[in-house]
């Protein structure tokens, strides 16, 4: 089976998990109390007007969605998650396990040597079996604290996934931005080559002094240091994202990379999403969704530490026969059976000590629940304020470019006419140079805070998904195929 089978079929765990093999409300797990969730969020707020599932698409970036749909198949981080819900279903069958008995069988043939000897083989076999029975939830307390235990590994499976996304789509937002900026720098770059020249014939018509020019060329190299700067920090982030979509770094720079021509666009936003309730908050996170399982798994094993301090009844019995040949071995079987009762008495306070660290745990568990739904609470609404004033800045700095644009070209036109010195050239393209980058990153933070706001969100992930994008279709036997097998 080759690494992508294997993280295939791991990752079916996952799924069971995820979509129901332990339920929510099975009754056997430990319920939490009433979570702390206010009724409204503190600011304005409607339905959900988005997928959050498949969030970036309302990004409307082509490359963007390819990066994230395939970080969700073959990032390294992902299938790490996957293994470890293989070690929970491991753990779970193993404490499964121990309702059954267990039974080891021996056989044997030997010999007497010597001069009275008789000359023949005897030989024997026989069985002994051992079984605790689970009187006082000992064994059963241990199922319920792993079958808790995969629940919360799958969401944390979900949770890693919803971060992974959100990185991706982030990183390729940067590295827009970072491309955008390179265009500008380029862009620029030209019209500053072409302000030098200028500069340097009307000091050749005497008109002005070398001043003019040597404003001219620092302001040139000033914008030429700027592009490998830009050109490092595009290399990093197209890095990142080689390493999130689980590939070796080159492809993904390539792609990155913007020709002669304008840059691609930095993805914006839909104009508005919603927020929903906080109660249905707490159901889209998975990382809340995975405390509350691991609170059920640790409140689980204070009864298993309780249950130690209660009696133990074990049945064992053994069954045996021997013979001088393989015709008459069942001819005499032997066997006998004992059932015991063991109380502690004395050891010392180190049950009680395990139950107080039980205790302890469980609250320590409780306090980390309730801790990610605050966070989780105000991580939507930080993200929500942000996006609405991320959306603002934009509006004020795309007002500022538009009037900077315009004032470049009469300083432009003033300067080739004589009608204005360098300094006010100068100042009229720094200025320009200046709006033009603070567009960009503001159309950057807009996109980068709509990411950050989805993901808090509980956006990035779903059952269904998870099953189609991870899991291959299961292959249905037919009576005679699986006969056949």
């Amino acid at each position: 089976m080759d690494a992508k089978a294997r993280t295939s079929s791991i990752a079916v765990a996952a799924i069971c998990t995820l979509s129901g093999c332990v339920n929510v409300t099975d009754p056997t797990i430990p319920q939490p109390p009433a979570a702390p969730t206010p009724q409204t969020y503190s600011i304005p707020s409607g339905p959900l007007e988005i997928d959050l599932a498949s969030y970036w698409n309302q990004l409307n970036d082509p490359m963007l969605t390819d990066f994230v749909e395939q970080a969700i198949t073959a990032n390294l981080e992902v299938q790490q998650s996957a293994y470890r819900i293989a070690q929970a279903r491991a753990v779970l069958r193993g404490a499964r396990a121990r309702y059954l008995p267990d039974v080891s069988g021996t056989a044997g043939i030997s010999r007497d040597v010597g001069d009275l000897s008789r000359g023949d083989f005897d030989f024997s076999l026989g069985a002994d079996v051992n079984w605790q029975v689970d009187l006082f939830g000992r064994l059963s307390g241990d199922v319920t604290a792993s079958r808790a235990e995969l629940q919360a590994a799958g969401y944390s499976l979900a949770d890693v996934q919803r971060l992974i996304v959100g990185a991706v789509a982030q990183t390729t937002i940067r590295a827009r931005s970072t491309a955008v900026q390179l265009a500008i720098a380029r862009d620029t770059l030209a019209n500053q080559d072409e302000n030098l020249q200028i500069a340097i014939w009307r000091r050749q018509a005497g008109l002005v002094s070398s001043l003019d020019v040597e404003q001219a060329r620092v302001q040139r190299a000033q914008t030429a240091a700027s592009i490998p700067q830009l050109e490092s920090e595009l290399a990093a982030s197209a890095n990142a994202i080689s390493t999130l979509i689980g590939e070796s770094p080159g492809r993904v720079r390539e792609l990155l990379q913007p020709g002669p021509g304008p840059a691609a666009p930095i993805p914006s936003p839909p104009a508005s999403i919603g927020l929903g309730l906080p109660a249905e908050l707490l159901r889209r996170r998975p990382d809340v969704r995975g405390a509350e399982f691991r609170l059920a798994a640790n409140t689980a094993r204070v009864g298993v530490a309780r249950a130690q301090l209660s009696p133990l009844l074990a049945l064992r019995g053994n069954i045996g026969s021997g013979g001088l040949g393989l015709g008459s071995l069942f001819d005499v079987i032997t066997g006998n059976l004992f059932a015991g009762v063991s109380q502690l008495i004395f050891d010392g306070g180190r049950t009680r000590a395990n139950i107080d660290d039980a205790q302890a745990t469980a609250q320590l568990s409780l306090s980390s629940w309730r801790l990610a739904i605050l966070r989780a609470l105000e991580e939507v609404e930080t993200g929500a304020i942000d996006l609405r004033e991320s959306r603002r800045r934009t509006i004020f700095l795309n007002e500022a470019n538009v009037a900077a644009d315009n004032a470049a070209l009469l300083a432009r036109s003033q300067y080739r006419a004589g009608l204005i010195d360098f300094q006010n050239l100068l100042t009229a393209e720094n200025q320009l140079l200046s709006t033009r980058n603070a567009v960009a990153s503001a159309q950057a933070a807009q996109a980068l805070t709509f990411v950050q706001l989805t993901q808090a969100l509980g956006g990035g992930w779903n059952e269904n998904a998870l099953a189609e994008r991870i899991v291959p279709p299961p292959i249905v036997l037919t009576s005679d195929e699986g006969a056949s097998e």
